[in-house]
């Protein structure tokens, strides 16, 4: 059962990312804790990350 899960997941996985696009149209803006906008290029590949609290 497991091994006919993980290949639908599989094969699921495949079908979404073959209907992706390469790259974003426009550039990912964001606002970090101090509410200042980061944006991320698009010319060449970056990294991020999130890490949230809950209080």
């Amino acid at each position: 059962m497991k091994k006919k899960f993980m290949i639908l997941l599989g094969i699921v996985l495949l079908v979404l990312t073959a209907c992706g696009k390469d790259q974003a149209q426009e550039a990912i803006t964001l606002k970090d804790q101090t509410g200042n906008e980061v944006t991320f290029p698009q010319d060449k590949p970056s990294v991020f990350f999130f890490i949230t609290t809950y209080t």
